[in-house]
C-alpha cells in the first residue's frame, strides 16, 4: 500500500534525525530549495517530523512558500494546507499570509473558501492580521468574483485600521471591479491620497474587463497628465481597449511608446500587441511583432494562431500550431481553440474534428467554447442534422449559445423545420435575445410560412424583444466615429448618407444590385426593400471613410453583428470600383476586401 505524503518514507539520502535541539539554522534547511518534487519535499517533511522540526518557524515558513509560490500547483497546496492544520495552535502571522498568497494565486470559488476558512482560524487563534493579510484575502475574493465575501473582508479591514493602507487600497478597487461593482470600486479609487499606479492599473483593467474602453483610455491619459510612469500591466489592458474600439492608429502610438520606454522585450507586452494588431484588422503588424520576438511562450503563440483563425488563415494558422508543437510548446485549451476557429471559418471540416478529438492526447477536457467551433464547423457545412445530435448528446448541458450558433446556420442554409426545432430549443434557455426571433421569423418568411412569421413576431412583441441596432465604427486621424444603422447621431450622419446615395448609383452601373433576400416585410416591394437596407452602419462607416481619407487608404471596419449580405456585396464593389482595401470586423470574423473579392469566399 503507498504511503500519504504526510507519511512517506524518509529517502537514505537525507541526514539522520539530529540528536542537537532544533535551531533557526537547523542543516534540514538547506535541503528544501533543492526539492523539485512533491514527494521530495514530503520526504524531507517526514525526516523534519522525526527530528522535532514539525512546528519550528522557519522549516515550516520555508516548506509553506515552496508549496504556495508561482510555480506550485493544486497538490503542493493541499500539502501545504494538511502541514498547516496538524500544527497545534500556529501563532505566526507569516504561516497565514502565505497560505492565504497561495489560495490568491489558485483563484476559484473553492480557493476563496479555503482562504476563508485559514482567515478564520487566525481570527480564532487571536493572530492579528496585518496589510498583507488582507491584500491576499481580497485577491482571492478578486478571483472567485465573491463580491459578498470581499464586502465582509473590506468591513473588516476598516475596523483593523488597514482598509487604507497603500497596498490594500489598490486591492480593494481591484476585488470591487473584478466583482462587477463599478460604482464601489470608483469610489475607492476617488478616496485615494495621493497618485498611484496600482490604482489606475486596477481601475483601467475592470474598464476594459466591462467593455467600457473609451474609459479606460481617458484613465491612461489622465495617468500621463500626472506625470506616472505606466506599467507593463498598464500597457497590457490600453491595448486590450485599443482592440476592443480597433483603434489602430493609437495603437500603433503605443507600441511606439512602449518601444520608448523599452518594455517591448517582454512576452506578455508583444503577446498584447499581437492580440491588438490582430483585432484591429491588421494582421501583418501582428505578425511583424511575432516573428520578431526572441522568446514566445504558449500564451504568444495561441494568440497568433487565433488572429490567423479570425482572419480567414485557416492553413497558417495550423502552420504556426504545428511549428508550435515542433518547438516542445504543449498546446492548451486556448491554442485549441484557435486551432478549431481556424478549421470552422476555412470550412476544413474533417481536420477540425479530428484537432477536436486529439485534445484528450494533451489531458485537455473541451470546453463550451470548444463544443461551439465544433458546432459552428458542421452547422457551416450544412451538416445541421449531424450538429443539433452533436449538442443533444454533449456530456454538459448545452446553453443557449451553442443552439444560437445552429439557428445561425438554419438561416444560411434555409432549412426551416431544423430551425424550429432549435429556436423552441432556444426559447426553454433564452427567451430575451432578440436576434433569435429575427432570424426565424425571416426563415419563416424566406420559405413563405407566413402565418408562423406573424407568430413569432407577435411572440417578440409579447416579451418585450427588441433587435440589438446594428453599430459600426471607424478609426480616422486617431478619432473613432459609430454610425448606427438608420439614424442620424453622427454629427456628419447626413453627409455621410449622401455618399452611400453617390457610391450605390457608380456601384450600379458595375453591376452592384442590392440582395433583398434577407429583409421580409409583406407589404414591401423590392425598391422598398433595398432602401431599408441602404443605410446600414457599415454603408454609413464605408462611405465616411471614402469621404475623410486619401485614395488608396485602407478602410477599416468594426461592426457589432454579424455583416448582412448585401453590406458584404456592397463592400465587394467598392473595393474594386474605388480600389480600397477594406477590412471588416464582424461578431464572428474579419473579412478583407480588395479587388471585388472577399478573404472569406463567401462562406461566413
Amino acid at each position: 500500500m503507498s504511503s500519504s505524503p504526510l507519511t512517506a518514507t524518509p529517502s537514505p539520502l537525507l541526514p539522520a534525525k539530529s540528536k542537537n535541539p532544533p535551531s533557526h539554522h537547523h542543516p534540514l534547511l538547506s535541503y528544501l530549495p533543492h526539492c523539485t518534487t512533491l514527494r521530495a519535499l514530503a520526504q524531507l517533511h517526514a525526516v523534519a517530523v522525526k527530528a522535532g522540526l514539525q512546528a519550528h518557524p522557519a522549516f515550516v515558513t520555508r516548506l509553506l512558500t515552496l508549496c504556495t509560490d508561482q510555480r506550485a500547483d493544486a497538490a503542493h497546496l493541499d500539502y501545504a494546507r494538511q502541514v498547516f492544520d496538524r500544527i497545534p495552535h500556529p501563532d505566526d502571522v507569516v504561516w497565514y499570509n502565505t497560505l492565504l498568497r497561495g489560495y490568491a494565486r489558485c483563484g476559484g470559488g473553492g480557493a476563496m473558501e479555503a482562504a476563508a476558512g485559514v482567515f478564520v482560524r487566525m481570527m480564532e487563534e487571536g493572530v492579528a492580521p496585518d496589510t498583507y493579510t488582507f491584500v491576499s484575502l481580497l485577491k482571492a475574493c478578486a478571483a472567485a468574483r465573491a463580491g459578498e465575501e470581499g464586502r465582509q473582508a473590506h468591513a473588516v479591514a476598516v475596523k483593523a485600521g488597514a482598509a487604507g493602507h497603500e497596498y490594500v487600497v489598490p486591492t480593494l478597487i481591484n476585488m470591487y471591479a473584478e466583482c462587477g461593482d463599478a460604482r464601489a470600486a470608483r469610489a475607492m479609487f476617488g478616496r485615494m491620497d495621493g497618485d498611484c499606479v496600482v490604482s489606475y492599473n486596477a481601475m483601467i483593467t475592470a474598464a476594459v474587463r466591462s467593455s467600457r474602453p473609451g474609459e479606460a483610455l481617458v484613465l491612461f491619459r489622465e495617468m500621463q497628465e500626472k506625470g506616472l510612469k505606466p506599467t507593463s500591466v498598464t500597457l497590457i489592458s490600453v491595448l486590450s481597449a485599443c482592440a476592443l474600439l480597433g483603434a489602430l492608429e493609437l495603437g500603433r502610438w503605443i507600441h511606439e511608446y512602449i518601444k520608448k520606454i523599452r518594455l517591448d522585450s517582454l512576452v506578455k507586452v508583444n503577446t498584447a500587441l499581437i492580440d491588438m494588431y490582430a483585432k484591429c484588422g491588421s494582421l501583418e503588424d501582428a505578425v511583424s511583432v511575432f516573428q520578431d520576438m526572441e522568446s514566445r511562450d504558449k500564451q504568444a503563440w495561441s494568440v497568433m494562431i487565433v488572429a490567423y483563425a479570425n482572419h480567414g488563415y485557416g492553413r497558417e494558422a495550423i502552420s504556426v500550431f504545428d511549428e508550435m508543437k515542433k518547438q516542445g510548446i504543449k498546446p492548451d485549451d486556448v491554442t485549441f481553440l484557435g486551432v478549431l476557429y481556424a478549421c470552422s471559418h476555412s470550412g476544413m471540416v474533417t481536420e477540425g474534428l479530428q484537432y477536436f478529438d486529439s485534445m484528450r492526447d494533451y489531458g485537455i477536457v473541451p470546453g463550451i467554447k470548444h463544443y461551439g467551433c465544433v458546432t459552428d464547423l458542421l452547422a457551416r457545412s450544412g451538416q445541421l442534422e449531424r450538429a443539433y445530435k452533436f449538442i443533444d448528446e454533449l456530456p454538459i448541458k448545452p446553453t443557449a449559445i451553442l443552439w444560437r450558433t445552429l439557428l445561425s446556420a438554419c438561416g444560411g442554409h434555409g432549412d426551416v423545420d431544423m430551425g424550429k426545432r432549435v429556436f423552441e430549443r432556444i426559447l426553454e434557455l433564452d427567451d430575451s435575445h432578440g436576434g433569435d426571433y429575427v432570424i426565424f421569423s425571416n426563415l419563416c418568411a424566406n420559405t413563405g410560412r407566413w402565418e408562423e412569421m406573424n407568430m413569432v413576431r407577435k411572440l417578440m412583441n409579447e416579451k418585450g424583444v427588441v433587435k440589438v441596432p446594428g453599430c459600426s465604427s471607424i478609426e480616422i486621424d486617431n478619432m473613432v466615429h459609430e454610425f448606427f444603422s438608420g439614424d442620424g447621431r453622427h454629427p456628419q450622419s447626413q453627409e455621410a448618407r449622401r455618399m452611400v446615395d453617390e457610391v450605390i448609383e457608380q456601384l450600379k452601373l458595375v453591376g452592384y444590385v442590392p440582395n433583398t433576400s434577407h429583409v421580409f416585410h409583406v407589404e414591401m416591394g423590392e425598391e422598398e426593400k433595398a432602401t431599408s437596407l441602404r443605410y446600414h452602419s457599415e454603408k454609413l462607416s464605408i462611405s465616411f471613410g471614402l469621404i475623410n481619407t486619401s485614395p488608396g487608404t485602407t478602410l477599416r471596419i468594426v461592426k457589432n453583428l454579424r455583416v448582412c449580405p448585401d453590406c458584404h456585396s456592397m463592400a465587394k464593389f467598392v473595393s474594386m470600383v474605388f480600389n480600397r482595401r477594406i477590412i471588416l470586423r464582424d461578431l464572428n470574423r474579419f473579412h478583407h476586401f480588395e479587388d471585388g473579392v472577399c478573404s472569406c469566399g463567401d462562406y461566413w
